[in-house]
């Protein structure tokens, strides 16, 4: 447990911007030194993570060559032309481009690329950014809900669930769109000062111009998401499909000379993809030592209503302990025997619950390191205020609707 707490401390506070990797990959290796872990379970747990890990560095490839076509620079010219100076309507827009956005190309796009587009647009139309801000941080977490490729938790789930692409997403669009509406509305109401500010007049240079939609950026999204569907339903690992958008994304860029080799290998995140392996590691030797039985006894049997309450509180409240990776990683094996319906209530827990406090999930964290960096001060207190009233109001809901999914749609 002591590896583990270092891991995420090191993940949390990053000493001199040195990357996550730079502590878990030898804590990894100590605890198979020190035989916490045998070498053969921790190579089980590599390989069972190897997947996932490729499909997130597709995922990664692909947003990031979507950032270079435009796609983001032409959202936030839209923002600014649908919102029309008004706040409200430019919290709706953030509320609807970063819901879909991390849905389709995972929550790192709306952390790492869609934030700065959004601060960017308050401050050219004059309005208070921290509502929007915050929004992008919330929205990073509760909207990644839907697809298998929203999340990196979404994709161990969707491994442990025996779910196929598609019945994974009709059992999770019904609490999607529920645990964002709540989102919403809790938003609207703790931000009602903000939102309702009058506005400076400005300038018609101030005007925000129209942005060419990258259309081959948008199709190559959407043939994308079509070959999820089609792999899934032939019995092809979804990754494929996620590699092929990443090479024709990142093949364009390298004609074009708008990319090196380099530069379409640092899009992956090598360093953090060592992280998530080696924290697969370290969690494994924790569940291996105790965890899993403490565990098991919290965590409620059945599969109803309640059942499925008490799952995803207590996922929620340990994503809030040991962060939502770690946590998604302990109660998958405690609850996939359980079903598809306990492996979704665990999801919603560890994709919902880290709303409530900074050292939640990773998203978070980095989403904070990106609003400082451009200048913005986030408040501990005003963050934790708003997560304890958005984080419950969201999660509840959304798992009573993926009870009535289970029920209407069948796991």
């Amino acid at each position: 447990m002591t590896l583990l707490a270092a891991v995420l401390v090191w993940a949390v506070a990053r000493p001199k911007g040195l990357p996550e990797a730079v502590l878990a990959v030898p804590a990894a290796g100590i605890a198979v030194a020190l035989g916490v872990i045998s070498p053969d379970h921790a190579w089980e747990e590599i390989q069972r993570l190897g997947p996932v890990v490729g499909f997130l560095a597709a995922v990664l490839v692909l947003a990031h060559f979507c950032d270079v076509e435009g796609l983001f620079t032409a959202c936030g010219a839209w923002m600014a032309r649908w919102a029309a100076g008004r706040p409200t309507r430019l919290l709706t827009a953030v509320f609807a481009l970063a819901s879909v956005i991390t849905a389709v190309l995972s929550l790192d796009a709306t952390v790492v690329l869609l934030t700065p587009v959004v601060l960017a647009t308050a401050t050219r139309m004059g309005v208070q950014a921290r509502p929007h801000l915050y929004a992008c941080a919330h929205l990073s977490n509760t909207a990644s809900l839907l697809l298998p490729v929203s999340n990196l938790t979404n994709l161990l789930a969707f491994t442990a669930s025996g779910l196929s692409f598609t019945r994974f997403a009709a059992l999770m669009a019904l609490p999607w769109l529920v645990a964002i509406a709540a989102e919403y509305l809790v938003f609207r109401r703790f931000f009602d000062d903000e939102l309702a500010a009058p506005l400076p007049s400005l300038d018609a240079d101030a005007e925000p111009r129209p942005e060419p939609l990258p259309l081959f950026a948008l199709v190559t999204v959407g043939c994308t998401l079509a070959g999820f569907v089609v792999a899934s339903a032939v019995g092809i690992a979804p990754a494929w499909a996620a590699l092929a958008g990443a090479v024709v994304l990142a093949g364009r860029a390298l004609v074009r000379r708008r990319a090196t080799p380099l530069t379409v290998a640092r899009s992956a995140a090598p360093a953090f993809l060592a992280f998530v392996l080696a924290l697969g590691v370290v969690v494994r030797a924790v569940v291996d030592h105790g965890l899993a039985d403490a565990l098991r006894r919290v965590l409620p049997g059945g599969s109803g209503l309640l059942t499925l309450l008490g799952v995803a509180a207590v996922a929620a409240v340990l994503a809030n302990l040991i962060n939502n990776l770690p946590a998604v990683l302990v109660l998958l094996p405690l609850t996939a025997g359980s079903g598809p319906g306990a492996v979704l209530a665990v999801l919603l827990g560890v994709n919902i619950g880290p709303n409530l406090t900074y050292a939640g999930s990773l998203a978070t964290l980095l989403w904070r390191r990106i609003v400082q960096q451009h200048g913005n001060r986030v408040g501990l207190g005003e963050f934790t205020r708003l997560g304890l009233l958005a984080t419950p109001a969201a999660l509840v809901p959304a798992v009573v609707a993926l009870w009535l999914s289970l029920t209407v749609v069948g796991a």
